[in-house]
């Protein structure tokens, strides 16, 4: 018999097509996938329910999707707190070149238990610095995100245009061409997992047009497709990098991208800050994803984003933390929040985004940018239950009336129960898959070790 679990008596946000919301209704839980929900309670008899859930005074949402990371950048937060995007890199690319496997695990650790402790439910890492020697980097994220309980989107980052090649990241920081290709190839067939419900998915993920080469682009390209797979990097980021397109290539980056096959609907862009309309037709047109990252933008002065013109245009948008050297606070929820703030100082004003639209992007936004909106991204009878309950009946959020706008406009909520797949990783706020201040000290001694090697 399929053991049951039942959630009753809270209000529900679905992020379903129709963006059905009841006030108090009930979600049942078979296995790992929504059975059924609707308003008011549950049915009484149901077979096999192992548990139920008064759930008075919270909201129920789909778990949050996080569509950018650097997981690795834990270590390093703090640090150039003033610098602009290139003179940020500039200062930091030494200090990354000295990471190991060690500290990469540790900082996985770090950052997927702060976000998964806040309602994210499928993570995903670019993770694109791979010194010599160092170990197995991404093996060392995979095996985190098993321990922490978290669906995983893991991008084998590449960088191959040093210095001396008119690149901006240190010689001692890339890798050949050809060794970045075999290594992601090598990843994809080792770790990738296309099956229904997966926990594991792998993309091919050159770093960024200032520091791979087109060669590594247009066979990075080739590559995922032969593979079936899907694409990630940064784009758009900064006025330096149109500069820089401008300048190496003749073209603006979006141009660019398209010249080397990294437009498509299997391709998602981290930032896409500087837009003109002839690349947000071009994104359009060919379905390419945007990895919006308000906090991460505004920390790097890289500008805001056009996300309500993208979502008018029917480009597919979610919410990523970015690194946590750019986004010290490392948790998608307090996103929502930001998406809508900071794009509301932009031209569209009081009528950029509503609270509505700001959990979209944080869920279903981001299952689809992932290429996974079919599972998980809406709470909907058949998807994958990863499912997150948001306390909202104590001081912070007591005098808002409306639950969508307490969780995106008010303080960060508590969660009191996350769900991945049915399994419950997160309870009263705690983490249930591992230990918090162990996972803290671990991360604390690597950051001083890492520290210490820069210095060195």
């Amino acid at each position: 018999m399929t053991a049951r679990t039942v959630i009753e008596n809270c209000a529900i946000a679905t992020v379903d097509a129709d963006d059905t919301e009841h006030a108090s209704g009930h979600l049942v839980i078979a296995g790992d996938r929504i059975e059924s929900l609707g308003p008011g309670p549950a049915p009484r008899h149901l077979d096999g329910v192992t548990r139920r859930i008064d759930a008075a005074g919270h909201l129920a949402t789909p778990g949050l999707v996080n569509t950018h990371h650097h997981f690795y950048q834990w270590l390093t937060r703090g640090l150039a707190q003033n610098a602009g995007l290139f003179d940020w890199l500039v200062a930091l690319y030494p200090i990354w070149a000295r990471i190991d496997e060690p500290m990469v695990h540790a900082a996985a650790r770090g950052s997927l238990a702060m976000m998964v402790r806040g309602g994210v439910t499928t993570a995903m890492d670019h993770h694109y610095v791979f010194p010599r020697g160092a170990g197995d980097l991404l093996g060392a994220e995979i095996r985190a995100a098993r321990e922490i309980g978290v669906r995983f989107t893991a991008a084998r980052g590449s960088m191959d245009l040093g210095t001396t090649a008119g690149g901006l990241p240190p010689d001692f920081a890339v890798e050949t061409t050809d060794g970045a290709l075999a290594a992601t190839e090598d990843a994809v067939r080792t770790h990738h997992d296309p099956a229904p419900g997966s926990l594991l998915q792998i993309a091919v993920a050159p770093c960024s047009p200032f520091s791979v080469s087109t060669e590594l682009l247009r066979e990075g390209a080739a590559l995922a497709r032969r593979l079936g797979v899907r694409l990630h990097t940064h784009g758009s980021e900064t006025v330096e990098e149109e500069k820089y397109c401008q300048e190496t290539h003749g073209c603006g980056p979006t141009a660019y991208f398209e010249s080397t096959g990294w437009l498509g609907e299997d391709v998602w862009m981290a930032h896409c800050v500087h837009m003109t309309d002839d690349d947000l037709a071009a994104f359009a047109r060919t379905a390419t994803g945007v990895a919006h990252c308000p906090s991460s933008n505004a920390r790097l002065a890289a500008g805001i984003a056009r996300v309500p013109d993208m979502l008018a245009a029917g480009i597919p948008v979610g919410l990523g933390v970015d690194g946590t050297a750019s986004n010290e606070s490392g948790e998608l929820h307090t996103e929502l929040r930001n998406a809508l703030l900071i794009n509301r100082l932009g031209r569209h004003r009081e009528h950029a985004l509503t609270a509505r639209q700001a959990l979209r992007l944080g869920t279903h936004g981001g299952a689809r940018v992932l290429g996974r909106e079919r599972e998980i991204g809406s709470l909907e009878p058949g998807k994958l239950a990863d499912v997150v309950l948001w306390r909202l009946d104590g001081l912070a959020h007591s005098t808002i009336a409306d639950p969508v706008a307490a969780l995106v406009l008010g303080a960060p909520a508590p969660v009191t129960l996350s769900l991945v797949g049915g399994v419950p990783v997160v309870e009263h706020g705690r983490l249930l898959t591992a230990d918090e201040e162990a996972i803290a000290r671990a991360a604390r001694a690597q950051a001083r070790r890492l520290a210490e090697l820069a210095e060195s």
